[in-house]
């Protein structure tokens, strides 16, 4: 099926020409290199695009995303992976590679093969205008992705998946495989709260440390909305080899809003 886009002209602009213009003025002059994994925030272009301008910019695009996203909506299964199709946004499309959607099936019960949950979640959506820009700027054409979003996983069941993947990515060298975690940080905090939350958070991020990550969004009640995403991005990447994690750029919607005591937080953070 094509999945058509869910939030073109609200989350970012309908028009190519316009959604291009926009993603340019966000992404940064960097040396991309070859990364593991990586966290990108999910919001409205306006407020998180320059923290997801300035993430992607440092990538080089590989062969395959491996998408994963929270699920907003609740609608589909806790695990919920699309196998075949492609994804259309205003400026590209993005073909599902099968062969590896069915792969992490046959290897992990915790994902199934579903199309409800993805119809209106933003998260993995807004990652690809631009995964198409830097694409296009490499002279390549957009990756495959293999989009997943998750509900609520426990720290295991966070565990088997990022192995489940990690074994696969594994056993199609030298294909370049990256595994992109969506999530936002704090939600409708005060900016000085938000950063000394977010920064707990993100310093078990820096430290490889998914059973971290876990622990302390749930001991501090961060509303980080992706930490089930990133958990097992973390599972995966160590997994893979991981040395150090690169903090590329931290914000908060207060910076673009003016409104400093009801802030969202947005880090974009390099695995490699």
């Amino acid at each position: 099926m094509e999945r058509q886009p869910a939030v073109s002209g609200q989350f970012y602009p309908s028009s190519s020409a316009k959604l291009n213009s926009m993603v340019e003025s966000m992404v940064q002059k960097a040396i991309p290199v070859r990364v593991i994994g990586a966290v990108s925030p999910h919001a409205g272009l306006m407020y998180s695009g320059y923290v997801a301008g300035a993430l992607y910019s440092h990538i080089a695009i590989p062969d395959v995303l491996v998408l994963l996203g929270p699920n907003h909506t609740g609608l589909g299964p806790r695990g919920s992976i699309m196998t075949e199709g492609e994804w259309i946004i205003p400026t590209g499309r993005f073909k599902i590679n099968t062969d590896i959607a069915e792969d992490l099936m046959r290897r992990t019960d915790i994902l199934s093969p579903d199309v409800k949950a993805h119809l209106f979640e933003h998260s993995l959506e807004v990652q690809l205008p631009f995964i198409a820009y830097r694409s296009h700027q490499e002279g390549k054409v957009n990756p495959e992705i293999v989009p997943i979003v998750l509900g609520n996983l426990n720290l295991d069941e966070c565990r088997l998946l990022g192995e489940a993947i990690s074994e696969v990515i594994k056993s199609r060298k030298p294909m370049g495989i990256t595994v992109i975690a969506s999530s936002d940080m704090s939600h409708y905090i005060s900016d000085n709260v938000a950063r000394q939350k977010d920064k707990n958070a993100i310093d078990r991020i820096l430290a490889l440390d998914p059973e971290g990550l876990f622990r302390v969004v749930k001991e501090e009640r961060i509303t980080m909305c992706g930490y089930i995403p990133t958990t097992v991005m973390l599972f995966a990447s160590k997994r893979l080899g991981a040395r150090e994690a690169r903090l590329i750029k931290y914000m908060t919607s207060g910076e673009v809003s003016g409104d400093y005591d009801h802030v969202v937080g947005y880090a974009g953070i390099l695995i490699v």
